[in-house]
């Protein structure tokens, strides 16, 4: 069902909305940017809090727990108290958590904080992109809205390690997590006056216990899928990952029986939501691995330190942020769904420069390869992101943002997992059947146990190990491109196939008048007759007939407040 009330040319945004995207810009990119930076924070922490492997592990993963686990539910609640209100809020929320990590005295402190700010990152995502839908009614507009929060978000994860260092140079490790509190304040002060407050006045009261079903859903298939990527196929995570699919199951039964549910599954059967998901949730998954595998090639087989690692990323990031602002414009020019069809064939391109790195001088390749793929990603999550908030009506856009935000959530621990695997198989396949006489077979655990057990052995052994681990390393590397490129392919065709109705590009204003039209026509008569047909489920025959009679008042829905 297809609800989008605003198919068409809207309302033109004017300077307050456009210098409202820059507020909104903040918290974006400072949610990037604090992820980056923890991670060249991390040695420097662990080493005065005298932090162990696991808390470590711990510091790093309760952010994305957290965050994955609350955007449905704080997507959804910014519907009903109002976006700009959880924007504050969570803002608040975000600056007291960045001041305890700051100033964290032991690990359990540390973890504790990180937890919070995962909480209160779930309500500035969602909320973001919720009001980006509800500012810009174009669509035109709120394609380089979308593009330009997007490309906020990965010059974030450009600077992180650039900002990080300089920190790190020159002050204590909390500095990194101090970062957060200016722009908040400076939210909170601005945020007020430049960006309006917009709720579903019919969207109900939260179910507490879909709250609770949705935690239990996805907390343990994130922790699952992490578990599964760094220590293999275990006990405990594969009973956490079916624990979450069970809940997963029982939350979505859950949902279809709830007149105002936690999260409306009709979303799903817009096809154009649905079709963007997927291309999301697998783009999402083949990045995620090839960018993992891309690190530790830098790290393992050219040898070279983890900042200088992140150094070497930074193109391909560059090249995103390229992507993300070019990506908008092209689509005025040529058709959305060919723009988002042709990104996804130069990814591929870019996984095939990946495919031929060599063990031995693959660093130029390498690096190339990242940053065609990245180039080229960059247009259909730009773009799908796009499509994915002008399909549904405005006052679903918070849910419409964290189901996106969760599904990258996904994506990212899917693809650590998934890839990880793959290139873990194929290094230990190789490796295996090539290993040197006498070397440990704990050499085919990974290549970082390789490289420590060639330390160990004599002279030409330890050299043979080490060529022989890299090598297999990235054979992985190879087999995971070609597999990621047939992937990128697969979804190019399947975006010309199943995105077909969004193939016209805005070319004159009377071609685009006559589709806002037809299309506004047809979604306020599915609205009417879904609005009409829980009016008769829930208020009997009588008030279901008046509901029947009354004509749909699409402002009506939407409670705007200045």
């Amino acid at each position: 069902m297809s609800v989008n009330l605003e198919a068409g040319p809207g309302p033109r945004a004017g300077r307050r909305e456009w210098i409202g995207l820059a507020v909104l810009a903040l918290p974006t990119l400072l949610l990037s940017l604090d992820i980056s930076v923890l991670y060249l924070a991390l040695p420097h922490l662990s080493s005065d809090l005298g932090a162990n492997a696991a808390q470590q592990l711990w510091i790093l993963d309760i952010y994305s727990f957290m965050l994955a686990g609350f955007l449905v539910t704080m997507g959804t609640l910014g519907d009903r108290i109002g976006r700009r209100r959880l924007l504050l809020g969570g803002a608040v929320a975000f600056g007291v958590a960045s001041i305890l990590a700051a100033y964290s005295t032991s690990p359990e402190m540390l973890i504790a904080s990180r937890a919070l700010l995962g909480v209160a990152g779930a309500t500035l995502m969602p909320s973001t992109l919720a009001l980006i839908r509800n500012m810009f009614r174009d669509p035109k507009e709120m394609g380089t809205a979308v593009g330009v929060w997007f490309a906020c978000f990965m010059g974030g994860m450009t600077l992180g390690p650039l900002v990080g260092g300089l920190l790190l140079e020159h002050f204590w490790w909390g500095s990194a997590f101090l970062l957060g509190v200016p722009v908040m304040v400076l939210l909170l002060v601005v945020g007020p006056k430049l960006l309006p407050e917009y709720r579903d006045a019919a969207a109900g009261r939260l179910d507490f216990v879909s709250v609770a079903l949705s935690l239990a859903a996805i907390l343990p298939a994130i922790y699952g899928l992490k578990e599964l990527a760094r220590g293999g196929v275990q006990a405990l995570p594969v009973a956490a990952l079916i624990a979450g699919i069970v809940f997963g199951v029982v939350f979505t039964l859950r949902q279809r029986r709830l007149a105002n549910p936690l999260l409306d599954l009709r979303l799903f059967a817009n096809r154009n939501f649905s079709a963007a998901m997927g291309v999301m949730l697998m783009a999402g998954i083949v990045m995620a691995g090839t960018t993992l595998l891309s690190s530790l090639f830098l790290q393992t087989v050219e040898g070279v330190s983890p900042i200088s690692a992140g150094l070497w990323l930074i193109p391909q990031n560059i090249a995103m942020v390229v992507g993300s602002m070019a990506a908008p414009a092209l689509a005025r020019r040529f058709r959305p769904v060919s723009v988002i069809a042709a990104g996804l064939l130069i990814a591929a391109v870019g996984l095939v420069l990946h495919s031929q790195v060599d063990s031995v001088g693959g660093l130029p390749l390498l690096v190339a390869g990242l940053v065609f793929t990245s180039f080229g990603i960059s247009f259909p999550m730009a773009l799908t992101m796009n499509l994915i908030m002008g399909s549904v009506p405005p006052q679903q856009a918070g849910s419409a943002a964290s189901i996106s935000q969760t599904s990258g959530e996904f994506g990212v621990a899917m693809g650590i997992a998934a890839m990880g695997s793959l290139g873990t198989f194929v290094y230990r396949t190789q490796l295996g059947e090539g290993l040197p006489s006498g070397v440990p077979h704990s050499a085919l655990e990974g290549i970082s146990a390789a490289l420590a057990t060639a330390q160990q052995l004599p002279g030409q052994l330890a050299s043979d190990l080490v060529d022989a681990a890299r090598a297999a390393f990235t054979s992985g590397l190879n087999v995971v491109a070609v597999v990621g490129a047939a992937i990128f392919i697969g979804l190019a065709l399947l975006s010309v196939t199943v995105l077909r109705g969004n193939d016209q590009p805005n070319q004159g204003p009377q071609a685009a008048d006559e589709a806002a039209r037809n299309d506004a026509a047809v979604a306020n008569d599915e609205l009417a007759a879904a609005e009409a047909g829980f009016a008769v489920a829930d208020a009997g025959p009588a008030d279901g007939r008046e509901a029947l009679a009354e004509p749909v008042d699409a402002p009506r829905v939407l409670a705007r407040v200045e």
